[in-house]
C-alpha cells in the first residue's frame, strides 16, 4: 500500500466533495472512509485512477450518510443525483481547501489546527507539538472546531494570514523529516503567490526556499543532524537561494514588513555567508528584534539570544536567556551551547545531557546526547 500516494491525494478528494456541496466535517468523514476502504482493497486491486477511485468511494459514503440522517434530508436537494463514476477532474482543488477551512467562523488557531488534520493530514500529536501544547490540548481545540464548522458551508475563503500560517506550519513539519510536506507546502505557496500580489506571501515563499536549499546538508550519511555551521555549504542548493533572496529583494522594496519576510532575511543573511565565521550576526541580531516587535513570540527571543551569543559575545548571550523561561522548548539546549561557548564544559555538559532527554525527536535527542558525550571525553582528557 503506497500510503504517500493516499497522503498525497486526501486533499484534493477532500476538496472536491466540499465542492460538490458536502459539509466539510462529512466530507472529512467520508473521506476518512474511503482511504480505509483503499486500504483493505488496493494491494489486491489497485485503480487505474486513485484519484477517481477515492472521490467516487467517498463521494458514495457521503450519500449513504447524508441519507441515512433524517436531520440532513434538506441537502438531498444538492445530492440528489450521483455523479457517474469516471476519471477524477485535474483541478486541483488543494490550494482552494485551505482558505476555505480558514473560515471566519474560527479562531485563527482552530483554523489552522483544523486545516492540518484535515487536509495536511498530520496526526494531533504532530499538530500539538507544532504549536508546543499537550496532545489533549490540541485534540479538544479540534473536536471544537470541527463542532463549529458542522453546519456551516465552506462558502466564503478565509483571511490570507491563516493561510500563511497553515502553509508554515505545514512546511515545518515536512521541512523536520517526520512528514514530506515541505515540497506540497512550497508548491501550495507558489500557487498562492501567483494568485495573490501581497508581500508576506512572497516572504513565506522566500522562506520557505531559503531552509529548503539547505535540506540536503542538515543530516548526515547515517541519519544524525548536522547543525548549521558544520553543514557543507556546497550542498546547499544555490539556485532555490538565488530565487528565494530575489523574492525576498522584491517583498522588503514594498515596505509593507511582516514576520515572514523578517524571518525570510535572516534565512538570506546565512545563505550569503561563504563560511559560518563570516555570519553576519549584527545584523541578524537586528532582524530578530524587527521579528520580536512584529511577533512578541518567545520562540523568537530564544533564538535572538543564540544570535546575540554570536555577536556580542557568549554571556551576552545568556544574559538575554536568563530573561526568558527556562521551559521554553530548546531553552536547555540554548543554554548548553552558550556555556560551551563560554568555556564552561561541565555546564554544558550537564546542560546537553538534560536537553537530550527533553527533545522532541529521535534525531534531535542523538545529537544533543553526541554533544554531551563530546564535552565529557574533552574534560576526561
Amino acid at each position: 500500500m503506497n500510503e504517500a500516494l493516499l497522503r498525497s491525494l486526501t486533499p484534493s478528494v477532500l476538496a472536491v466533495l466540499v465542492r460538490r456541496g458536502a459539509h466539510f466535517a462529512a466530507a472529512e468523514d467520508a473521506v476518512q472512509d474511503a482511504l480505509v476502504e483503499a486500504i483493505r482493497v488496493w494491494p489486491a486491486d489497485p485503480p487505474r485512477d486513485p484519484k477517481g477511485w477515492l472521490v467516487t468511494v467517498a463521494w458514495r459514503r457521503f450519500l449513504d450518510s447524508a441519507r441515512a440522517d433524517a436531520a440532513r434530508r434538506r441537502r438531498e436537494d444538492l445530492v440528489e443525483e450521483e455523479p457517474v463514476p469516471g476519471p477524477a477532474p485535474a483541478v486541483d482543488d488543494t490550494l482552494q481547501l485551505y482558505f476555505l477551512c480558514a473560515h471566519p467562523s474560527l479562531t485563527p488557531s482552530s483554523a489552522v489546527a483544523l486545516t492540518l488534520r484535515a487536509v495536511g493530514g498530520l496526526t494531533t500529536r504532530q499538530i500539538a507539538q507544532a504549536y508546543l501544547v499537550p496532545e489533549a490540548t490540541m485534540a479538544q481545540r479540534i473536536s471544537r472546531a470541527k463542532r463549529t464548522v458542522s453546519g456551516v458551508r465552506f462558502d466564503q475563503p478565509g483571511e490570507v494570514a491563516t493561510v500563511l500560517r497553515v502553509l508554515y506550519l505545514v512546511f515545518n513539519e515536512g521541512y523536520s523529516g517526520d512528514l514530506d510536506l515541505a515540497a506540497e507546502a512550497i508548491r501550495l505557496t507558489r500557487q498562492l503567490a501567483a494568485a495573490i500580489d501581497h508581500p508576506e506571501v512572497a516572504g513565506l515563499l522566500a522562506l520557505m526556499l531559503l531552509h529548503h536549499a539547505r535540506r540536503a546538508a542538515r543530516t548526515a550519511p547515517d541519519g544524525s543532524l548536522v547543525p548549521l555551521a558544520e553543514q557543507d555549504r556546497g550542498r546547499w542548493d544555490t539556485e532555490s537561494i538565488a530565487e528565494g533572496v530575489q523574492i525576498l529583494q522584491a517583498a522588503l522594496a514594498r515596505d509593507r514588513l511582516g514576520e515572514f519576510q523578517a524571518q525570510a532575511a535572516i534565512a538570506a543573511l546565512h545563505a550569503d555567508a561563504p563560511t559560518a565565521e563570516e555570519t553576519d550576526w549584527v545584523q541578524i541580531v537586528e532582524w530578530y528584534d524587527e521579528l520580536a516587535r512584529l511577533t512578541d513570540s518567545p520562540v523568537v527571543r530564544l533564538n535572538r539570544a543564540v544570535a546575540v551569543g554570536e555577536a556580542d559575545g557568549p554571556r551576552a548571550g545568556l544574559a538575554a536567556l536568563a530573561a526568558l523561561d527556562d521551559s521554553l522548548p530548546r531553552h536547555t539546549a540554548v543554554a548548553a551551547y552558550l556555556h560551551e561557548r563560554d568555556g564552561d564544559l561541565a555546564t554544558a555538559a550537564r546542560l546537553y545531557a538534560e536537553a537530550a532527554h527533553k527533545a522532541p525527536n529521535l534525531a534531535e535527542r542523538d545529537h544533543l546526547t553526541r554533544q554531551a558525550a563530546r564535552l565529557n571525553a574533552r574534560r576526561c582528557r
